[in-house]
């Protein structure tokens, strides 16, 4: 896959990282020349000075031939129209922004950008962390209405199957990690001690989640 960043702070040094030591194709694009000695990116990842939302800058970093186009620069504004020029214009398959105003989200999913909101993000997580017990957000999607959840199976429900869990529309036991290893759960798949659930459920079933991951109660 090739992939333009456009930002190099934390995030965009990070991720450059992460998908280049991957084996994905990408170029790193920051305004200031500093920040590449700041947050170095990865190994074989090409460095481009200069505006992401230039059209210049972005045909030097081969946006036409790309396959995501992420902007996580220090800005709003400039991640959402850079993130435009690489989605309207130049039609790339998969752009993502990242913004600091959870307010605007909406505003930019109405523009089909997908955001990735820090503050709503680690809001929610802290909240999820103080009232539901050992649950980790993952991912929000959906504007929050859906979540990606990681949660230990516990002891009263090893041996039972996974489908268990299960409730149309509601909750949905996506993925099961066990041994360091992962597969998609089948109708016969059964929980054992050590394993974690990758649960997909929509934010109104975490109640319901929370009931049936709860130990039973004792008469």
């Amino acid at each position: 896959m090739r992939v333009v960043i456009m930002g190099c702070g934390r995030v965009g040094s990070e991720l450059s990282h992460a998908l280049g030591g991957s084996g994905h194709d990408v170029v790193v694009i920051d305004k200031n020349r500093e920040a590449f000695f700041r947050y170095p990116p990865g190994e074989h990842a090409r460095q481009i000075v200069g505006l992401g939302f230039d059209r210049d800058v972005l045909e030097d970093a081969g946006i036409r031939e790309a396959d995501a186009f992420i902007a996580v620069s220090s800005g709003d504004n400039s991640n959402i129209v850079s993130a435009r020029v690489a989605l309207e214009h130049y039609h790339v398959p998969k752009v993502i922004a990242r913004i600091y105003d959870p307010r605007r989200a909406e505003i930019y999913e109405r523009l089909n950008i997908p955001t990735v909101a820090t503050t709503t993000w680690g809001v929610k997580q802290i909240q999820l962390m103080l009232l539901h017990d050992r649950q980790e957000v993952r991912e929000s999607l959906g504007g929050g209405s859906l979540l990606r959840i990681r949660v230990p199976v516990p002891p009263h429900l090893v041996g039972k199957p996974v489908a268990s869990l299960n409730d149309d529309g509601k909750i949905l036991v996506a993925g099961v990690s066990r041994g360091g290893h992962g597969f998609l759960p089948v109708a016969s798949s059964t929980m054992q001690e050590g394993d974690y659930l990758i649960v997909m459920v929509s934010k109104d079933a975490m109640e319901l989640l929370d009931e049936r991951l709860a130990p039973p109660e004792v008469v």
